[in-house]
């Protein structure tokens, strides 16, 4: 698949699962006490440094914009989706929300304190991925943090369904030792690596581990 065909499908079917996407997870975060913990931490990180403000990478209906808003962060969200985008601005009037695609957010160089990329690079192809953390080492001030979010495995998963919609969507599962090389290959210091088992929530059934990888832009 090339990267036009990646980002069509992948826009096309969060567009058209938008509406019950955001409804079905608006308050998600209530029954995930890991989540907001390693969100929690990385305010804090980012709060430490002081040094600009975190793009919500992949930001969907814009739920963890909000949360990262509440723990005092200058947050703001980005999606590919424009559907995904209108619904954040709905729900958020407050905070700003845009439409762009990795691997170029057009961002500012050493314009961010933070980037979130909870869930969202997992629909990056594996060849793109590499241009993808280039570009966050890039909009990264010296010192800012990234936290990333994804599935543990090896396998892709695609979907032509989802809430009762046809759609056309890959999940890339990927092992955390390869991520952090590939961090750690585009200028990025790997601080915490995190994995937990699968859990069971009222809203889904986890089906693999999940980790969690937090990496810096270096001082100099």
């Amino acid at each position: 698949m090339s990267g036009t065909d990646h980002l069509r499908d992948t826009r096309a079917s969060y567009d058209v699962i938008a509406a019950d996407y955001a409804e079905q997870l608006q308050d998600a975060l209530v029954s995930m006490p890991w989540d907001r913990a390693v969100l929690t931490g990385f305010a804090d990180l980012v709060r430490a440094t002081g040094n600009g403000p975190v793009a919500d990478v992949g930001c969907g209906p814009g739920r963890l914009t909000g949360y990262l808003h509440g723990l005092g962060l200058d947050a703001f969200g980005i999606d590919l989706s424009p559907r995904m985008v209108e619904i954040a601005r709905r729900a958020h009037p407050e905070l700003r929300f845009e439409v762009g695609a990795m691997p170029d957010l057009e961002l500012p160089d050493a314009a961010l304190g933070g980037i979130v990329a909870w869930y969202s690079t997992i629909h990056v192809p594996d060849d793109l991925l590499p241009a993808a953390f280039a570009d966050f080492r890039r909009a990264l001030a010296p010192g800012g943090h990234l936290v990333l979010a994804f599935q543990v495995g090896d396998e892709s998963l695609h979907l032509t369904e989802g809430y009762g919609q046809p759609i056309s969507l890959n999940f890339r599962r990927r092992r955390p030792e390869r991520v952090a090389e590939l961090l750690t290959e585009a200028g990025l210091d790997v601080r915490a690596r995190f994995v937990r088992e699968p859990e069971t929530y009222p809203f889904h059934q986890e089906r693999t581990p999940q980790a969690y990888l937090v990496a810096r832009r270096p001082l100099h």
